[in-house]
């Protein structure tokens, strides 16, 4: 009995090791998913009052997958949202939504003249409301994707609703739309790490002068 204990020991610990090696093979291998996510941040952000607007200034970094960046190539839009939210901060119940602000931004390629164009809107961006957004034209890619990536003394609130003597909280958030994107790619791209540019931070509503 002694010796059938003793070998099955054996074996679940020869099993246990051979599966922390597996483990420590998957999470080490440089092709795992781990290590192809995008990495998003957001190196700037602050606030400053003009008047009665609230201005928010940003810069998001990322870079795009090789898989974006193809189908990009290939005539498929991308549309980048940025959204913020202003809440007063209530020590006897939730925080309290005051002001909301969203700004819509579609990057397409055309091919015909080789150029970029960037349609910037403070709502949904489609083919019948282009004419109600501001447009850029670039002629490359880096160009573009800097215009994407900072947000200029962008209106997020009217001061004049905010009870500036109380404490506030801006939740700030940066995303590639995949919902916007034509179905095939929504579906081909469900889970694929590539695909992720999504970043969002918290932080007080502190207001500086303007310059």
């Amino acid at each position: 009995m002694t010796a059938f204990i003793t070998h099955c020991w054996k074996n679940a610990r020869l099993d246990l090791i051979g599966l922390l090696a597996c483990a420590c093979l998957v999470w080490g291998h440089p092709g795992s998913a781990r290590a192809q996510s995008p990495a998003t941040e957001i190196p700037l952000l602050r606030f400053e009052r003009a008047g009665e607007s609230v201005l928010l200034t940003a810069t998001v970094k990322f870079e795009l997958s090789a898989a974006v960046e193809e189908a990009l190539l290939k005539g498929v839009a991308m549309i980048f949202v940025a959204e913020a939210d202003v809440f007063r901060e209530r020590w006897y119940w939730t925080n309290k939504k005051v002001a909301s602000a969203e700004r819509h931004m579609r990057l397409a390629y055309q091919p015909l003249t080789r150029r970029w164009r960037l349609n910037v809107a403070s709502g949904l961006i489609t083919h019948a409301g282009l004419g109600v957004a501001l447009s850029q034209n670039f002629e490359a890619l880096p160009d573009a994707l800097a215009a994407v990536q900072r947000l200029s003394r962008w209106k997020i609130a009217d001061a004049p609703e905010l009870d500036l003597e109380q404490r506030h909280l801006v939740e700030f958030r940066f995303r590639l739309d995949m919902s916007q994107l034509p179905r095939p790619f929504q579906i081909g791209t469900l889970g694929q790490s590539d695909w992720n540019i999504s970043v969002s931070s918290r932080q007080a509503l502190v207001l500086e002068n303007a310059k």
